[in-house]
């Protein structure tokens, strides 16, 4: 397989392979191209095992090599999970360095490796500067499998102590589809009420879930 990503590139592996090869470093001398089709059976690709919670990974790796849990399922897991915490932060590295509202495309990567298989749903906001450059993304609040609670005032009051004039809203919606709903649509308005006479602007709220990225202000919702 190595002989053959080195000839091919890695682009050329399928997915299973492409973790396999990755897991025989955790797992050295053992066959771990079962494991990793597991893995990706149970999590349903490789976005989801990087969402998986650590206890769930060892639990599966547990199983696959018919390990007891413990030291060896723990490293193996962590190792995972830093895998996918670096691939989160590349995809972060594009937002963060250009204004996010021109790099639309990095944007929507970014939010979408961070949210599309959360198991739960998630409040972040970006907090921009003047020129559209991220300050901060900051998650607000974790909520249950179809509900985050959002306080408009704790928005904009973030948003005062950051000095930042402009914040784009994130959210994920667990069942996979990202249409807004009508206290989706609610909250942006709320939040946008909150910050226009603080001359704070709401640019956009995106809603993410496993089939794709919603935007509130392409869908003319604020």
């Amino acid at each position: 397989m190595r002989e053959r990503a080195a000839k091919g590139g890695l682009e050329a592996l399928p997915d299973y392979e492409l973790l396999e090869l990755l897991l025989f470093r955790s797992v050295p001398y053992r066959d771990t191209k079962p494991l990793a089709k597991d893995l990706i059976e149970r999590f349903g690709g490789l976005e989801g095992i990087g969402a998986a919670s650590q206890e769930a990974v060892e639990d599966q790796v547990a199983r696959s090599l018919e390990y007891q849990k413990g030291k060896q399922s723990r490293a193996t897991a962590l190792d995972l999970r830093l895998i996918f915490d670096v691939a989160r932060r590349v995809a972060r590295e594009p937002a963060a360095k250009r204004p996010a509202i021109s790099s639309w495309t990095a944007l929507l990567a970014y939010v979408r490796v961070a949210l599309q298989h959360e198991p739960r749903e998630q409040f972040r906001v970006l907090y921009l500067d003047k020129k559209n450059q991220l300050i901060l993304d900051e998650i607000q609040n974790r909520g249950t499998i179809d509900h985050a609670p959002v306080y408009p005032r704790e928005v904009v009051r973030r948003a005062l102590e950051l000095s930042s004039p402009h914040i784009i809203l994130v959210h994920n919606h667990p069942s996979g589809d990202p249409t807004p709903s009508r206290a989706d649509v609610e909250m942006t308005r709320q939040i946008v009420t909150a910050g226009r006479p603080l001359n704070i602007e709401v640019h956009d709220h995106l809603i993410v879930g496993r089939d794709g990225v919603a935007s509130l202000k392409q869908l003319g919702l604020m």
